[in-house]
């Protein structure tokens, strides 16, 4: 069966840059086994499934997959998931409600030509363990000296699990460089999906980051991750009371990305720009 597809690059202006997406339309009787194939055929980090809605007041379900399986929930997939369905409905500025396997989230959209903007509200943060630096560092390729003396490790989740891990200073993050093996086991046991190393700002509301997970075979860097971006602003919120935050991501692997973060209430809003790169469709 011919279904449209939608290439978005997400958190940019600048086709090429940001996080790549595939978004797979009229995905109802998709197995989840053929949508898992097609992710790892994309082998982008993310890859989604426009489905029919289940739930009520909801506008859609989205079926977000990495290569490894399905996720819950992500940042960039929700946000370029909505440009690509407003896209295809024909509707300049748009909020829907998408439904996810952690709940629902109110996505707002104006589209202007190629490019969009979007923002939405993630789940208010759940805070849970907070690991020893020098082990976070270590998993990390860092040595324990470069962990932030003010800021331990936390794992933050405002729809997915994160582990918050900031540095001394920008420089620190170059270094990274995560073992598969240590990052997978650290991960698991702290029940996280990502790796966040930081560094930041708080006082001018900015943060650097780089983001790690890991893949089938190897660990992935992730360009720009909305999901932590997230948890990051509540970790900041949380401790000095931090109310925005813009984050650059992506740099050194050739990606650059903004990722722009408020507090609302009781919960993150993240947002960004959004550029359509390609139409067309899939035999799936």
């Amino acid at each position: 069966m011919r279904r449209q597809i939608t290439w978005l690059d997400v958190f940019t202006s600048t086709p090429l840059t940001g996080n790549q997406l595939a978004v797979v339309h009229d995905a109802d009787g998709l197995g989840d086994a053929t949508m898992l194939a097609f992710a790892r055929e994309t082998r982008f980090s993310e890859t989604t499934f426009v489905q029919s809605a289940t739930e009520p007041g909801t506008d859609y379900r989205n079926r977000i997959w990495t290569m490894p399986g399905e996720i819950g929930f992500a940042g960039h997939p929700s946000l370029g998931t909505a440009v690509a369905v407003a896209r295809v409905r024909g509707e300049q500025d748009a909020t829907y409600v998408q439904q996810t396997l952690v709940g629902n989230q109110p996505v707002e959209v104006r589209l202007h030509g190629d490019t969009a903007r979007a923002s939405m509200l993630q789940e208010p943060p759940r805070f849970g363990l907070e690991p020893g630096s020098a082990d976070v560092m270590t998993t990390a390729g860092l040595a324990a000296g470069l962990a932030h003396p003010d800021f331990p490790a936390q794992v933050v989740a405002t729809g997915a699990a994160t582990l918050i891990a900031p540095v001394r200073d920008r420089d620190a993050l170059e270094g990274a460089a995560p073992m598969l093996g240590w990052l997978r086991e650290l991960l698991e046991r702290l029940g996280a999906l990502v790796l966040y190393l930081v560094a930041v700002d708080p006082d001018e509301g900015r943060a650097h980051a780089r983001s790690f997970f890991p893949g089938v075979v190897e660990v992935v860097e992730d360009p720009a991750t909305g999901s932590a971006a997230g948890p990051l602003l509540a970790y900041l919120h949380e401790r000095v009371g931090t109310q925005s935050l813009s984050i650059r991501q992506g740099d050194e692997i050739g990606r650059p990305s903004r990722i722009d973060c408020t507090w609302a209430g009781d919960r993150p809003r993240v947002a960004g720009d959004v550029v359509i790169v390609a139409d067309g469709h899939v035999s799936l």
